[in-house]
């Protein structure tokens, strides 16, 4: 592998039912920071049947190029011929980076292509940025260091502690990045990238699942990374009864419910709730976190909150150091006095 054809940092812009991810804008975002540093281009990989309207929306978010694939085989998303369409570009166009989100398609879909491409990936990303590796070399080993490398960041061990990883001898470095982590850069209304249009061969075989009926479920449980305030409780809660405080407190403020991992764990809360390195990702306006002693698998997850308000009977829990505003005291005493003072001023 000559790793010097390798240029240019793409992502893959997941779209479904001819909308756009989230994700893709929020990898644009990344990539134009991470091109800055390499002096490249950012190239989006825009795959589906009659989705090329979406690319001017790609390029007033950051792409420089959209290399647009379409093809009946790709309306819905199948794992073969997604995989075949993106290792095609992968192979074809020999991009330095290649992102992907890591969402239920992305977690399929990433891996396959990477070995496919022969290449490494580093899962469920946190992190990402253009440095030097190994991260420490002994003295008079310098020039074993290589510069300019992909430093992926993910946790591991359950969350319990934190992994940086490049892939210094293979191409394209790949990543899925999980989603909420990496921000939207401010559209430029008008901006345009340059369209390639790529023709893939598909052949179907017995690898190409076959859809014979597509059943669209409503989720009842509203997605924490939309909402603008968020009432979290955890372990301190005490039980999945006393969550009927926090339910309370969110009514009042138009805010949502989410909880730390431990909720889970207990049972209180289902997982679509957590916010947490192994949960999801929220900046939120308002972040109310009840109960919560504030592990780093937890603060990785909401410190980007604009404003943090903790409550807490413990004044030495780790919460208080990322808090904007903190109350030392009961929470069943004082989450009522709150909520009701909110009514009143309603």
């Amino acid at each position: 592998m000559n790793i010097e054809e390798y240029k240019g940092v793409f992502i893959y812009a997941q779209q479904v039912d001819n909308e756009l991810s989230s994700i893709s804008l929020e990898l644009l975002g990344k990539a134009n920071e991470l091109a800055a540093s390499l002096d490249t281009q950012v190239t989006a990989v825009l795959v589906g049947s009659e989705v090329s309207s979406l690319a001017d929306t790609l390029g007033e978010y950051g792409a420089d190029r959209v290399i647009l694939v379409e093809d009946k085989e790709l309306k819905e998303y199948r794992t073969e011929p997604y995989t075949h369409a993106l290792a095609s570009v992968i192979n074809e166009f020999k991009p330095e980076i290649m992102l992907v989100g890591a969402t239920a398609i992305g977690r399929d879909l990433g891996p396959r292509v990477s070995a496919r491409v022969k290449t490494g990936l580093t899962a469920d990303c946190t992190f990402l940025e253009i440095g030097d590796f190994p991260l420490n070399v002994p003295q008079g080993k310098e020039d074993t260091q290589k510069h300019n490398q992909l430093l992926m960041t993910r946790p591991a061990f359950g969350g319990n502690t934190i992994a940086t990883i490049a892939c210094p001898d293979h191409r394209p470095q790949m990543a899925t990045v999980r989603p909420g982590v990496m921000q939207k850069l401010e559209p430029k209304k008008g901006a345009k990238a340059e369209i390639v249009n790529f023709k893939v061969d598909f052949v179907p075989d017995e690898k190409y699942v076959e859809i014979l009926n597509v059943v669209k479920a409503v989720n009842d449980v509203e997605d924490i990374m939309d909402a603008k305030i968020l009432v979290s409780g955890g372990r301190g809660v005490g039980s999945e009864e006393n969550f009927q405080l926090l339910e309370d407190l969110a009514e009042a403020i138009g805010g949502t419910v989410s909880c730390s991992r431990a909720v889970v764990d207990n049972g209180w809360k289902p997982k679509d709730l957590q916010v947490g390195q192994t949960g999801k990702t929220v900046r939120p306006n308002v972040y109310f976190a009840i109960g919560i002693s504030g592990a780093i698998q937890h603060v990785a997850g909401m410190e980007e909150s604009d404003l943090i308000i903790a409550i807490n009977k413990d004044e030495t829990a780790p919460i208080f150091d990322v808090a904007d505003y903190g109350i030392v005291g009961d929470l069943n005493k004082i989450v009522p006095m709150l909520t009701e003072m909110i009514k009143a001023n309603a």
